[in-house]
């Protein structure tokens, strides 16, 4: 088996931006085809990109690209985002889960509304994509599932801030967790992937800091690297993982990870869902009670 994505196809939930695009990229200029589901078709100005400008970015960098707008809330958007996938490319080989909504306000505040979007596209999303996407990924030679979640954890303290998204977030987590080990046989692999730090995107800049928390991100290509490393892999020998960005691309031979800051004269963010810095140059934020 090759390292290289290059012909295989990747059905990629909010790729339209940030982490999601940066993924899609990378496989791109291996020559992967890549399905863009999203609900975004007009352009936003606080929230800049949309499936069609993602698309001509991955054709860009020498990959296939297909818009599709779809809002994963819904069975039958995504049953027919997947049927356009393989009738264009003729199967799905990756299932990236990456869409997500984000609101950290604690139970006083946040509106029944909201809790409901945020698990209908989280925790809800992510098992409908795996259960559309599984019969047409059983098809593949090495079929990956990689779902941008955090590791499990029950410590209380990761639930007391912000109840409803924890739970939405550990939500995509169990995906992961259930399917691993339900589909170990098959050899369809499901992994999560989370990073280290904060990761410069646009819905970080909006809701949790602006310029200040940019400067201390990392760019999204770091957790695009460690996403190809586990692409890449024999789905039958990398299963039932909670990755972390940084370990896995010291596995592949890299750390020193600067080139990745938005700001090297910054020390990144710590990611609130993790306990202690990983690598250099990491400090803890104001949740984690400051050093």
């Amino acid at each position: 088996m090759t390292r290289s994505l290059r012909d295989k196809t990747l059905f990629i939930t909010g790729a339209s931006r940030g982490i999601g695009l940066a993924i899609a990229k990378r496989a791109a200029r291996d020559g992967a085809n890549v399905a863009i589901a999203a609900k975004s078709v007009t352009e936003n100005p606080k929230i800049p990109g949309t499936i069609f400008t993602a698309a001509a970015e991955i054709e860009a960098e020498g990959g296939k690209a297909l818009a599709l707008p779809c809002d994963i809330r819904f069975d039958e958007q995504v049953a027919n985002a997947l049927d356009r996938t393989v009738s264009t490319f003729g199967g799905v080989d990756i299932l990236i889960n990456n869409a997500s909504a984000i609101d950290l306000r604690g139970v006083d505040l946040l509106e029944m509304k909201r809790f409901d979007l945020m698990h209908q596209i989280n925790a809800r999303g992510t098992y409908l994509c795996a259960k559309l996407a599984l019969p047409h990924l059983r098809k593949s030679e090495n079929p990956h599932i990689l779902t941008l979640s955090p590791p499990l954890d029950m410590n209380p303290k990761w639930f007391a801030p912000n109840l409803a998204y924890t739970m939405a977030k550990y939500g995509m987590s169990l995906v992961t967790l259930g399917l691993a080990e339900n589909l170990a046989r098959e050899g369809v692999a499901a992994n999560s992937l989370w990073p280290e730090t904060a990761i410069a995107t646009a819905a970080v800049g909006n809701l949790l800091g602006g310029d200040e928390i940019i400067k201390r991100a990392r760019k999204p290509d770091i957790v695009a690297d460690a996403a190809h490393a586990i692409l890449t892999r024999p789905s039958r020998e990398c299963t039932g993982n909670f990755f972390i960005d940084v370990r896995v691309l010291a596995q592949e031979g890299v750390t020193d990870f600067a080139a990745y800051s938005v700001d090297p004269g910054h020390e990144a963010v710590l990611d609130f869902f993790l306990e202690e810095p990983i690598s250099a140059n990491v400090r803890k934020s104001a949740f984690h009670g400051g050093r």
